[in-house]
């Protein structure tokens, strides 16, 4: 990102941690918090584009060290970094999954492990084609520990969870992947978007 572009990912760095007026405030259970960087607008909605889309892996890095110094500005606890895996399949035909790479960069400027410990069990529609009630629906169920990985429940297991993804609207997604989190032993569970989609 440019240096031009680069101050849109700290347009919450300053704001006290929750909800602004304005959008909805429901936190989904079994969420303790939830937190994301900027608006989905603009530069950070062209930067996911082009990191999801477009093959631009190095997006991850500042992405990433946004999400790290929101979480470090508001966040409440966190042991361990898990990111919101997309689909194997999509995985494969993209090459990378996105929220892997801005959690990886995020967990290394928070200095907290990165465990790769969920994947999703069944493919499920693109959440922005779906309306707000039909979202949680679609992904509930569609989580689970990663199923060749032992290790995935010991490096969740008593330990306070920090979820993260690239954008959040109604937070059904994460509130999906907590459960699942939550189903392995983890203590507690918080998320961090880079971005808010009204």
């Amino acid at each position: 990102m440019c240096d031009a572009c680069a101050p849109a990912l700290d347009a919450r760095l300053d704001l006290p941690g929750g909800t602004p007026m304005g959008l909805p405030a429901e936190l989904p259970a079994p969420l303790l918090q939830l937190e994301w960087c900027a608006p989905f607008a603009g530069p950070v909605r062209a930067a996911l584009h082009d990191l999801k889309y477009a093959g631009e892996r190095r997006l991850a890095e500042p992405l990433g060290a946004a999400v790290a110094r929101r979480w470090a500005r508001v966040g409440v606890d966190a042991g361990v970094v898990v990111p919101v895996p997309v689909h194997a399949e999509r995985e494969r035909r993209r090459g990378y999954d996105q929220a892997a790479l801005i959690a990886a960069a995020a967990a290394r400027h928070l200095g907290l492990p990165l465990v790769l410990a969920l994947e999703r069990g069944r493919a499920t529609i693109a959440q922005f084609e779906l309306g707000r009630d039909e979202r949680a629906a679609n992904v509930a169920g569609a989580f689970r520990l990663r199923a060749l990985d032992a290790g995935a429940s010991r490096a969740v297991a008593g330990r306070w969870v920090l979820l993260v993804d690239d954008v959040v609207t109604t937070g059904s997604t994460l509130a999906a992947c907590a459960v699942a989190l939550e189903g392995a032993g983890a203590r507690a569970v918080s998320a961090i978007a880079v971005a808010r989609e009204r």
